[in-house]
């Protein structure tokens, strides 16, 4: 009974040890988010699925999290946020619908806990991303996170890396990627600690116009990349380039294992 009973003991004992050590070794976990505001047509699961189906493929080892502003707590319950790595933002029309409360949240987790941010074309004006960028400066004006001129006249853009030893352009070349809508510089944030990649729009009127696309920062412990692509009117994150690019950056934003 007694060789029954310690066996009994040292079984239970070394399952315990082998499940917390697969909970301290879990997976990293990237949450996607979008609003829902994205034609159905051009994305059936929103831009959240689209990037998410990507970062599955590409980042087997991760776990890839949707949210959206229609879903519980804003798509970002704490206790998902307190899991995040990292947190991709895709808004446009509905920015002001964001709860403060959230935003403060998400400022703490990066700013304070190094968690990874990564905010996508309109997402410049989003609350998450504009209050991050005024933790970097003294005046609000230098982070008005504005561009010169937004205009929808675009057929395509070519994509040129900038920065090719910077670990989010690591596998990418030049590139082209249909686009209707083009922000022109300059991007009024603070200075960036790279500029990853630039952009050369193609107008219907034949004319081409350049701009910064990529920006790196690093915000307290965390760090944040923009991407100026992704106007919802064109399947741009199907586009597989833009999916490495997503998935480098993910890579490059989260924070290192403890």
């Amino acid at each position: 009974m007694g060789k029954v009973m310690f066996w009994f003991v040292a079984v239970f004992a070394a399952s315990s040890l082998l499940l917390c050590a697969a909970a301290e070794g879990g997976k990293r976990v990237v949450v996607v988010w979008s609003e829902g505001t994205e034609p159905k047509n051009v994305y059936p699961d929103g831009i959240k699925g689209a990037i998410a189906e990507g970062l599955t493929k590409d980042l087997p080892d991760w776990e890839v999290v949707k949210g959206g502003l229609n879903d519980p707590d804003q798509g970002v319950p704490d206790d998902l946020l307190k899991r995040c790595d990292v947190l991709i933002w895709w808004g446009h029309q509905k920015h002001g619908l964001v709860k403060d409360e959230l935003v403060a949240k998400i400022v703490k987790r990066v700013k304070e806990e190094g968690m990874g941010f990564i905010a996508l074309h309109s997402s410049h004006y989003a609350k998450p991303n504009k209050a991050l960028m005024a933790t970097l400066v003294d005046d609000p004006n230098k982070a008005a996170c504005s561009w010169g001129h937004y205009v929808a006249d675009t057929t395509t853009t070519d994509v040129k890396v900038t920065d090719p030893k910077h670990p989010i352009a690591q596998g990418i070349q030049d590139f082209t990627c249909a686009n209707e809508e083009r922000y022109g510089d300059p991007y009024v944030v603070p200075k960036p600690l790279s500029v990853v990649f630039e952009g050369v729009s193609h107008m219907k009127n034949g004319q081409t116009e350049r701009s910064q696309l990529g920006f790196t920062w690093e915000v307290g412990k965390g760090r944040m990349f923009y991407l100026q692509l992704g106007h919802e009117s064109k399947p741009i994150f199907c586009d597989e380039n833009i999916r490495k690019i997503m998935a480098n950056a993910v890579k490059w934003a989260a924070p290192e294992k403890k």
